[in-house]
């Protein structure tokens, strides 16, 4: 998995130095790809771990994957990529006993779906496994972009200007977040993070000491507050107390994004029994994606400005999920020859 020493050819012989913001799926095979084109890269992040919304969270005896639930592979590439991940052990197949939840009742779920996968033993072994051997600098919320004559400085609130100077900084962020960085440096490229079309999604984790809903793996919801549930200790690789994850509707989320955990626990737990589910949970949190998922209809799938030496990437110029952010990071790679 190691870079190689020099450039390839198609890098046209020069080594860049680059800051790639966000250690997301999409910035971490930004990250590798450039590593394998021969350029130095850093990767920033605001968070304790790599992975983005390919998250898991972990208690008591029990885990649970609060964001991205599972991804397919459809483009050759990914499926290329996919296939040594599982060699790797750090995901498998997963075929659940899926349901559909709606208006008219419950249903089987889609019968010719694309292959399933997660992570293992959790979606953010992926994000792991993808940073081995990177420059990864976690913990570093960027807030500003420099220029300087020799190139560009990034800024963190925790840790101030580094004085290393960059060729390049490409942002894998949600487009609010990377047009707050973009506005003072390159207007065109800010405009194409408009209009935002990421989504926020409120999750609920409620672990059980007796499975409230044996009968199924996940389901789709059409109904009341939730779009998802899954249970989670039933995943490949998984274990531990009964676990169940819920995800809420798009809509219900943006109108409930101020409210309470608490209030947004108690609402989900009752849509969830709604569905079936018997007895209360021995423990409960809530977590607040404010940007959790949306795609741009027939959009680049990465945004280069050789003019700055800015980038855009993501999973909402890829067609969103996991597949669109690595097949956008990479595009954006690639871009920089």
């Amino acid at each position: 998995m190691d870079a190689p020493a020099h450039p390839d050819p198609g890098s046209g012989g020069r080594r860049r130095t680059v800051a790639v913001i966000g250690a997301g799926i999409a910035g971490l095979s930004c990250t590798r790809r450039l590593r394998e084109r021969g350029h130095q890269v850093t990767l920033f992040d605001k968070a304790r771990a790599p992975a983005g919304r390919a998250a898991t969270r972990r208690g008591d005896s029990w885990a649970c994957d609060h964001g991205a639930q599972y991804f397919t592979a459809r483009s050759a590439e990914f499926a290329a990529a996919v296939a040594q991940w599982c060699e790797a052990g750090v995901c498998r197949p997963w075929s659940p006993r899926l349901q559909v939840f709606g208006a008219e009742g419950r249903a089987p779920g889609p019968s010719h779906a694309p292959q399933r996968y997660v992570g293992v033993p959790g979606m953010s072994a992926l994000g792991r496994w993808l940073a081995e051997g990177l420059e990864l600098r976690l913990q570093h919320t960027v807030v500003e972009l420099r220029r300087a004559d020799a190139g560009w400085t990034v800024r963190s609130a925790e840790h101030g200007a580094p004085a290393q100077v960059f060729d390049s900084v490409l942002l894998t962020l949600p487009p609010a977040q990377a047009r707050a960085l973009l506005l003072a440096h390159d207007a065109e490229l800010a405009r194409a993070t408009e209009p935002d079309p990421m989504e926020p999604c409120w999750c609920v984790i409620a672990v059980y000491d007796t499975d409230p809903l044996p009968a199924l793996d996940a389901a789709f919801v059409n109904q009341g507050p939730l779009s998802w549930i899954c249970a989670d200790h039933r995943k490949p690789g998984r274990g531990g107390r009964p676990c169940w994850v819920l995800h809420a509707q798009p809509q219900w989320s943006r109108a409930w994004l101020d409210a309470s955990p608490e209030t947004v626990t108690a609402a989900m737990l009752q849509g969830f029994a709604e569905l079936g589910a018997r007895g209360a949970p021995t423990h409960v949190s809530a977590h607040r994606w404010r940007y959790a998922r949306g795609a741009r209809a027939a959009a680049p799938a990465m945004h280069w400005r050789a003019e700055t030496g800015l980038g855009l990437a993501g999973d909402w110029l890829g067609g969103g999920r996991i597949e669109g952010a690595w097949c956008s990071g990479r595009a954006l790679a690639d871009a920089l020859g």
